[in-house]
């Protein structure tokens, strides 16, 4: 056997499996980063629903500040529960997803981000899910990952095990006639 012929039949089969995990691309990858994502978000909003506000001791950045920490306490709570339930289902997939960036971009400016800056290296220094050393640098990891988690399911939706696919596919015989 030649060289060419093996290494074509390497890649025929190569192909031959990638064509067969494709077949599940719209299926599990979108329902497991709903998943997991709702899991991470509800437990939030859970733990607010539950526990004490303390948005009181938040510097919230503009035009967030401007709403009473009670507010936004209220806001953030009810948008991660109402946002996991919505991701478990895959309802509004897409408005969810784009709340729950907006929601975790003022969580990192306001919680997570370097309370002192003065260089790229506290900057780098705050990429981390804890400060476990209390230096002020921050733990914006985990939110950024949770935000780049989001990015799938805003621009290719919540995948075919989804209320969004059931309503689109419903949706499209639907016809008007115009006279």
């Amino acid at each position: 056997m030649k060289a060419g012929s093996v290494v074509n039949m390497g890649v025929g089969l190569y192909c031959k499996a990638i064509a067969q995990v494709n077949v599940f691309a719209d299926y599990i990858p979108p329902l497991f980063l709903r998943l997991v994502l709702a899991i991470e978000f509800g437990e939030s909003g859970l733990q607010k629903f539950h526990g004490t506000n303390w948005f009181q001791e938040v510097a919230f950045p503009f035009p967030f500040n401007l709403l009473p920490p009670d507010i936004s306490w209220h806001i953030a709570t009810y948008f991660e529960i109402l946002g996991a339930i919505a991701l478990v289902l895959g309802f509004a997939t897409r408005f969810f997803s784009v709340s729950l960036v907006v929601l975790t971009i003022v969580a990192i400016a306001s919680v997570h981000w370097p309370a002192q800056l003065t260089s790229v290296s506290d900057l780098i220094t705050g990429y981390r899910i804890v400060d476990e050393e209390g230096d002020g640098l921050g733990n914006y990891k985990l939110p950024l990952l949770y935000i780049v988690m989001f990015f799938p399911l805003i621009f290719k939706g919540a995948g075919k095990v989804s209320v969004d696919y059931l309503l689109i596919a419903y949706a499209k015989p639907i016809k008007t006639v115009m006279p």
